[in-house]
């Protein structure tokens, strides 16, 4: 979410409606973590389908919809390729029901439009069994905004009739996906990506991971690939004035072209901050050729997916593990962009948190086929996940890792846990402790600079600096409650 975007409608809001009131819900205790674990049973079917359906306004060219990211009000002017919602089901045959993923070319959505959806799908539920909705933003920056906060402030830039085309294909493809199902294999395998990405904030820390799931029907018709990787979708850059999907398009293209299989691609630990590499950038922005680089990176990390030759089978076992948690707000234009409707999220009044307002949001723990996933709502700093923050010496603060939490990779067990992050809401960036640094005069509003005069651009986008702790002590809870 980009507050420095936000901070700029304050003042027409304020003036607009007057002084904001910060009304809230007062936060009430939370439900226990719902666990769903079964013993594998040694078998290896799986059940799973594939749908997917545009999500593109009749009327792109007539009325105005707003890019979402880099800056406001930037009206789309055309369209170099369609946003898609794409569905998963997936289903392990135990007989407790499928499971349901969906992703999204979208800049984010947060966990009340998330619940919108999942409200949506009541009767898909119902006639269909199934156990668990998630979806994911693939935090496409050149898709129409689907938060609010790029639009002609202080107005938003979020549009009813996208938003109900956006549910609409949501819940065509959530059909699609279950109607097409069919029985088969499913295999896990990786692959290193060493010349792709950059990492532009200190320290130099990320995945280079590829991961896929791979499904393989029995009856040989096309396989159903689920790919995850640690990029910002933002290759075309804050010069676009057109609607597209950014480079995850062209990987879907090029898989879809080259082998026939489906795929749904969704995004790692991406905070800090993780962005394709773009070889003689100014220039292809020169000459206003980012959409031939786009393209070429979308081909060449399809490249890289259908290389990957380590595929090993996994046992028909689907378990999970989800729990809502109360994440604290200090970042004070958050809670005023709630207050005025800016953001479609609800602010809760709770003691215990900094200027007492918190929001609420949930992470979720899946295995599959032994794979520990997690899926966290917000661009977590890989450093929180895996390791590698800054000493006290190289820090901003001063301070070393150890004020940091624990490692999640350490909470749940597994140095590779699979991170699909932006699912299920979009809390911002989630920077390690020992690093977080606010400009002095205007904190959350303007970047700050520590004393080896570093820019801190991700603190003014992140509700503040205890959300890391919020999530690692709750990914601590999903984990004591499956081994309880």
């Amino acid at each position: 979410m980009d507050t420095s975007i936000v901070s700029k409608a304050l003042t027409g809001f304020i003036k607009l409606r007057g002084r904001a009131s910060l009304k809230s819900k007062p936060a009430t205790k939370l439900s226990g973590t719902f666990v769903d674990f079964a013993e594998s049973g040694g078998k290896d079917t799986y059940t799973v389908g594939f749908g997917k359906k545009i999500i593109l306004p009749d009327d792109i060219e007539k009325k105005k919809y707003y890019i979402a990211g880099y800056g406001e009000n930037n009206p789309a002017k055309g369209v170099i390729d369609p946003q898609y919602a794409h569905a998963v089901w997936m289903d392990d045959n135990s007989g407790r029901g499928g499971v349901l993923f969906i992703s999204l070319d979208i800049v984010g959505l947060l966990n009340k439009d998330v619940n919108k959806i999942r409200e949506m799908l009541t009767d898909f539920k119902k006639e269909t069994g199934c156990r668990s909705i998630n979806v994911f933003s693939t935090h496409n920056h050149a898709g129409i905004d689907t938060m609010g906060i790029w639009g002609p402030l202080p107005f938003s830039g979020k549009n009813e009739k996208f938003m109900k085309e956006l549910f609409d294909a949501v819940l065509f493809s959530a059909y699609d996906a279950y109607t097409s199902r069919k029985n088969g294999k499913l295999y896990l395998g990786t692959i290193e990506v060493p010349d792709m990405q950059e990492d532009i904030r200190t320290p130099i820390v990320y995945s280079k991971t590829l991961t896929r799931f791979k499904f393989v029907p029995d009856d040989n018709s096309n396989e159903i690939w689920i790919l995850n990787f640690a990029s910002h979708s933002e290759s075309l850059q804050g010069c676009n004035h057109l609607v597209s999907a950014d480079f995850p398009c062209y990987l879907r293209e090029r898989i879809k072209k080259t082998t026939g299989a489906d795929v749904l691609y969704g995004v790692g630990a991406i905070g800090g901050m993780i962005s394709m590499d773009i070889p003689e950038e100014n220039t292809l922005r020169k000459e206003f050729r980012l959409i031939e680089s786009t393209r070429d990176i979308g081909y060449k990390l399809a490249d890289y997916a259908m290389q990957i030759n380590n595929d090993i089978k996994l046992e028909a076992n689907i378990n999970f593990a989800k729990k809502d948690f109360y994440a604290d707000v200090e970042n004070p234009v958050l809670t005023i962009a709630c207050e005025v409707g800016l953001l479609y999220a609800d602010k809760f009044a709770r003691k215990e948190s900094p200027n007492f307002w918190c929001l609420k949001s949930e992470i979720t723990y899946f295995e599959i086929g032994g794979k520990k996933i997690l899926l966290l709502p917000c661009e977590l700093f890989p450093e929180l996940a895996f390791g590698g923050a800054l000493s006290a010496e190289e820090s901003g603060t001063g301070k070393g890792a150890e004020i940091n939490p624990d490692l999640l990779c350490d909470i749940v067990g597994d140095k590779e846990i699979l991170i699909f992050g932006l699912a299920n809401d979009e809390l911002g960036y989630v920077l390690p402790p020992n690093d977080f640094v606010l400009n002095e005069k205007m904190p959350y509003l303007d970047d700050g600079r520590d004393h080896h005069n570093r820019r801190h651009y991700e603190e003014t986008n992140s509700m503040g600096p205890n959300t890391a702790k919020d999530i690692a002590d709750t990914v601590k809870q999903i984990i004591t409650a499956i081994k309880g």
